[in-house]
């Protein structure tokens, strides 16, 4: 069992990409589980959230696969039912408690269309708090929309600074910051303009995290895989997608971040899970880093239809949860077919 107490960021980081393990994204907003919920009809509710929640984090043999989890802000404060914190009952199974430090996206004024993070004003006293509320690491999104004019440097540059203060107001407060540049999916742009786009931005992130003194062992980066626009007519291929997203990370991605955890982003789950593992068959053990995932809708989005918020689908919705994160847990370990 780990002593989180004594744990340094480095050795956090370490264990959030142990071989054969990977990150659950728990951290959805109130406004998107709402939208998840009603699709299956699920009635929001704060209660319902719980249940879905420890649904997910009593899983049978979940700590076989998973090696964090990232929670939302209601979820960090919630118990399961017998009174037991949340971030507690993690603890217990070797899982390490993580938490969303952002505010969401808005529109950043005189760029129409782009976005740019909220969060940073009070930031210090909260990831304090989630510190002392169990946490031990912290997550911050941002995110880039390709398009015409689209994204601007300004933008791109805003939300390299928002990434780097977080990550220093996590490391100052004893969490590893998750990093996650997002290049979105939306559009019709080919490969290639996200490729470029992505090291574009992956350079101006790790150059902001180097200004602000942030420790690269102790972060782990969360970005999107280098894909084609979903409304691009020329789709491509896997072995396209790893080819070029490991040629943006050798290129920008320095080699003492232990771990690069992808985002599942608009990608289904048998897509995930099938990319992550000939991104690691491709890579092998030459890669510098780890390469996990920090998946949410790609390992929940079976669980959530199988449980329909009905208690006799418990045990059912779990056994979903594991068939999709055992094959997630594979895919990292593709490496030594």
């Amino acid at each position: 069992m780990l002593n989180w107490s004594v744990e340094s960021l480095s050795e956090i980081a370490k264990n959030l990409v142990v071989n054969g393990k990977g990150i659950l994204a728990a951290d959805e907003s109130s406004g998107t589980i709402k939208k998840r919920f009603e699709k299956v009809g699920i009635e929001d509710t704060e209660e319902n959230h719980r249940k879905y929640r420890q649904l997910l984090f009593t899983t049978p043999e979940i700590e076989n696969y998973i090696s964090g989890v990232i929670m939302y802000d209601e979820t960090i404060r919630q118990k399961d039912d017998s009174g037991k914190p949340f971030p507690e009952l993690l603890k217990e199974r070797g899982i390490v408690p993580g938490i969303k430090t952002d505010l969401g996206k808005v529109e950043m004024p005189f760029f129409p269309g782009e976005h740019v993070t909220e969060g940073l004003d009070g930031l210090r006293d909260r990831v304090k708090e989630y510190y002392d509320l169990g946490a031990r690491f912290t997550k911050w999104r941002a995110v880039a929309e390709i398009g015409e004019g689209k994204p601007s440097k300004a933008v791109l540059r805003a939300n390299a600074h928002g990434l780097a203060r977080q990550a220093a107001y996590s490391q100052e407060a004893g969490l590893v910051p998750i990093v996650e540049p997002e290049v979105l999916m939306d559009g019709n742009h080919d490969i290639e303009q996200c490729e470029i786009v992505t090291s574009m931005w992956l350079d101006m992130v790790f150059e902001g995290l180097y200004e602000n003194k942030v420790d690269f062992k102790g972060m782990l980066l969360k970005p999107n895989m280098v894909v084609s626009g979903k409304d691009c007519p020329d789709q491509a291929s896997d072995e396209e997608i790893v080819e070029l997203t490991l040629r943006a990370f050798k290129k920008s991605v320095p080699k003492d971040v232990h771990g690069i955890v992808f985002l599942s982003g608009g990608m289904s789950p048998s897509q995930a899970t099938e990319r992550l593992r000939l991104m690691n068959k491709t890579a092998g053990k030459e890669s510098p880093w780890a390469l996990s995932f920090s998946f949410g809708r790609a390992l929940q989005e079976p669980v959530l239809n199988a449980w329909a918020g009905k208690d006799e689908n418990i045990t059912k919705s779990q056994e979903e949860f594991i068939k999709v994160a055992r094959a997630d847990s594979e895919a990292t370990m593709a490496e030594f077919e």
